[in-house]
């Protein structure tokens, strides 16, 4: 069989510990024997990323705003306990996810990936829930404070201009602790438009939440720059396609949530978006079955599994253990990357490849093959088999090349 051919590379991030793994067992066995792939490589290894300073980290996100569209494996973002256990490191470099967020101003948007034999725990939800997380501040670039004497805090800003604004914070009487988080306007309107044209792209409802009532100003400008943004650019075309933008309070979204059948994409502040992402993946099944797409205002897309480097799995590999770790959501970051490179450059058999890769994985799911994660979560009565990883992507393998035969 003649080999896809590609155009224009990806821009391919690898990446840390078992997910490292599967991503080199999953381009030997899924993407190279079919596709004459063309990436250009960058290390995102935490070794490498401290032998660069981290630099490799921002120029894999220079190329992917070069090239439009990339996929990423998992990494570690070292905390004091990585420190010790690589003591090669110079300092707690920080998340390869956050810098690329921050250089490219994407929007992270999570999906289940969902089979009929392993059901959600919400019973009513028949469709995916979509999370759009803002990518950018909060809690996740605030500064914290702690004082020990009585006294008063109060927030300044000193313009350029010289002039200041301050507000006092409180006032107290011991021991206390403070953190000042912001966000930036112009990334919230960034936020706001990646939501509304992939609501159009994916042709879903788009619902936003905050909690405008006790934060007036800082989730007040949310709601309002979301409406701006909605009636003078997307609600003809939302009309036109019959969809809806809703917005309520995060904790009535909550409710709702609960309540509904899923389908639609659920936007939320960055903080909000963390939690809830992981929420609905596990009330979905697994957050080995959450795949999560970075989606710049120019279009530029970065692929990516929802879940870590599974850290416990690593070290059973290098022990010569067998390990079932689930590929399933890096397997898709791959197949979405190829997917989006396709039609961007008008190979339909590219994409073609990508959707196939997809169905082959589904088809080794419904045959009841799967990794030991999802054995426990099938539907009784559903007949499933524990399998290694390998042993997974053999049998996805051999499903895709009778697919391209």
């Amino acid at each position: 069989m003649e080999k896809i051919q590609m155009t224009t590379p990806l821009v391919e991030m690898d990446g840390d510990e078992m997910t490292r793994v599967l991503w080199g067992w999953i381009k030997d066995k899924l993407i190279l024997p079919f596709v004459d792939l063309k990436t250009e490589y960058y290390d995102l290894g935490l070794l490498h990323r401290n032998e660069t300073e981290d630099q490799v980290t921002v120029d894999a996100a220079n190329a992917t705003r070069r090239l439009g569209v990339a996929v990423k494996c998992a990494t570690i973002t070292p905390n004091r306990q990585r420190m010790e256990e690589y003591p090669q490191l110079t300092q707690m470099w920080k998340s390869p996810n956050g810098t690329i967020r921050s250089i490219l101003d994407g929007t992270v948007f999570r999906t289940p990936i969902c089979i009929d034999a392993i059901k959600p725990v919400v019973k009513n939800w028949k469709k995916p829930i979509t999370i759009a997380r803002h990518a950018y501040g909060d809690v996740y670039r605030a500064v914290d404070l702690e004082t020990q004497e009585p006294g008063t805090a109060t927030l300044t800003f000193t313009g350029d201009s010289g002039q200041t604004q301050t507000v006092t914070v409180q006032r107290v009487e011991g021991p206390a602790i403070w953190q000042a988080a912001h966000n930036k306007a112009d990334s919230i309107r960034s936020f706001a438009r990646a939501c509304f044209q992939y609501a159009i792209d994916t042709r879903q409802d788009l619902w936003f939440s905050t909690k405008d009532t006790i934060a007036k100003v800082y989730d007040g400008a949310f709601k309002r720059i979301f409406e701006e943004e909605y009636e003078e650019t997307y609600k003809s075309q939302f009309e036109s396609l019959g969809l809806t933008y809703f917005y309520t309070l995060i904790d009535d979204a909550v409710a709702r949530v609960i309540r509904s059948e899923g389908g639609y994409i659920w936007a939320c502040k960055n903080y909000d978006g963390d939690v809830m992402s992981d929420m609905v993946s596990t009330a979905f099944g697994s957050l080995a079955m959450m795949t999560s797409v970075l989606v710049a205002p120019d279009g530029t897309t970065e692929f990516e599994a929802a879940h870590g480097t599974v850290t416990r799995h690593y070290y059973r590999y290098l022990k010569g253990e067998t390990t079932s770790t689930n590929p399933m959501a890096t397997i898709f970051a791959w197949s979405g990357a190829l997917k989006k490179r396709g039609r961007l450059d008008g190979l339909t058999d590219l994409t073609a490849f990508g959707e196939a890769l997809e169905q082959a994985c589904f088809d080794t799911l419904n045959a009841g093959i799967m990794t030991k994660d999802l054995v426990s979560l099938v539907e009784p009565g559903f007949a499933a088999t524990a399998v290694s990883s390998e042993a997974f992507l053999d049998a996805v393998a051999e499903r895709l090349a009778k697919k391209l035969a």
